[in-house]
């Protein structure tokens, strides 16, 4: 198998495991709100401790990708958060089950800007964005795969769910430890005399290489602004996401819809995000770029609108779960397919890193703010329409960064004709 190839295989099946353990906290809180009875505010805090440990883990393995290397950084970060995931279903109250999945995310945090940094690094020039789009859309198909699983067991074997989100990623490492090859720069190689022309925009960013990990470095040589603008995009839109999958199936009960229609409206969401992650990744190495990007932007406002309306149908509501999952998990991919082309070689762990800890961020607080709304009383169809503002400014910072990357992708390319 080529080196590309088994790279793309391994870091997609991490991302599946990784998917599949990031959302077994909401599809389980029914069963765990039988058993423990936690208030709205404390299945907050529970939701929002795993995405604080992603916060960490991301900013943690990010730098030690750039340092010690991909490989081990990820051998690591899927080691823990196997083992720990085992250990959460054997926890005995919401506190120690908070705890546990603070820890286990620390393990999945520096697990996928690790997959971004070497899936970028080891395709082709003319397939980056795609290949990381698409190790992106195993995340939501791993959320898919969680969700089936609870429809076909009764909500009080929820332990069950975090047994097999610790035992997959276990199963996985010898596997990743045999197929992997460690990037070159970390093997002390020097890369290919005839290894494909680099891609217009990272040939700029790689023209003046900056001190490996460097966190400052992401800041200078014009990167600032597409910077700030993808940490805005990915913190607001991973605050909506995470929100949503933490509270949708909950959200939907309250609604008046059974646990299993709730449980279908989650499949859709994730399947609908899996296809749009992996579909615009295809695109954007097309001329139909811009299109898919504004179609993107613009639908995820409107389909968080029409979700707040309380459409009464069930199948209604598992189309716009399935179309509002695409469009804010496809956004999301377009953004972290982006991150890597920004930053050159010897930042790209640490600026990816960066990328994911500022939407880690973002997750941290969305599940939390889920909760202090029901606190206050606010009702399914009032916490969607709280949510409409947040999207449409994201949808906003998007454009702003699709427009700096395409412009700079135009300029290089004339650049190197000759043209300006």
């Amino acid at each position: 198998m080529k080196t590309a190839t088994a790279t793309v295989v391994c870091c997609f099946l991490a991302a599946l495991c990784e998917g599949f353990d990031l959302q077994a906290a909401g599809v389980t809180a029914t069963g765990i709100a039988e058993v423990f009875k936690p208030t709205a505010d404390q299945l907050g805090t529970f939701f929002s401790a795993s995405t604080l440990g992603l916060l960490l883990g991301a900013l943690l393995g990010g730098r030690l990708a750039d340092s010690i290397g991909r490989k081990r950084t990820l051998l690591a970060s899927i080691g823990v958060f196997g083992a720990i995931s085992l250990v959460t279903a054997f926890t005995w109250s919401i506190d120690s089950l908070t705890v546990a999945r603070l820890m286990t995310g620390l393990g999945l945090g520096g697990a996928f800007p690790t997959l971004m940094a070497w899936v970028n690094e080891k395709s082709a020039p003319n397939r980056r964005r795609a290949n990381v789009a698409l190790v992106y859309a195993a995340m939501p198909l791993g959320g898919a795969l969680v969700s089936f699983m609870t429809l076909l067991i009764p909500s009080d074997r929820w332990r069950l769910v975090f047994v097999a989100g610790g035992v997959a990623p276990l199963m996985l490492l010898p596997i990743v430890q045999w197929a992997l090859r460690e990037s070159q720069r970390h093997e002390g190689a020097a890369p290919a005399a005839s290894a494909a022309p680099v891609e217009p925009v990272v040939a700029l960013a790689e023209s003046k290489m900056p001190k490996a990990g460097s966190f400052i470095a992401i800041f200078k040589e014009g990167r600032a602004l597409p910077t700030v603008l993808l940490w805005v995009c990915c913190l607001l839109g991973q605050l909506t996401l995470y929100l949503l999958l933490s509270w949708l199936p909950t959200l939907l009960v309250g609604m008046g819809f059974t646990k299993s229609e709730a449980s279908l409206a989650q499949i859709g969401f994730n399947v609908g995000g899996a296809l749009s992650a992996w579909m615009l990744g295809q695109l954007l190495e097309g001329r139909w770029r811009t299109p898919s990007l504004i179609a993107t932007f613009i639908a995820a406002p409107l389909l968080i609108y029409l979700l707040s309306l309380s459409p009464g149908a069930v199948w209604v509501v598992v189309i716009i779960a399935f179309s509002l999952g695409g469009a804010l998990i496809g956004a999301q991919g377009y953004y972290y397919a982006s991150a890597p082309i920004v930053y050159p070689t010897t930042i790209r762990g640490v600026g990816s890193g960066a990328t994911v800890a500022a939407g880690r961020l973002g997750s941290v607080i969305g599940p939390k703010l889920g909760g202090i709304l029901k606190s206050l009383g606010h009702s399914s169809t009032q916490l969607f329409g709280d949510l409409v503002p947040l999207v449409m400014l994201g949808s906003v910072a998007g454009f702003a960064f699709a427009f700096i990357v395409i412009k700079k992708r135009v300029g290089t390319v004339k650049a190197n004709r000759g043209i300006v």
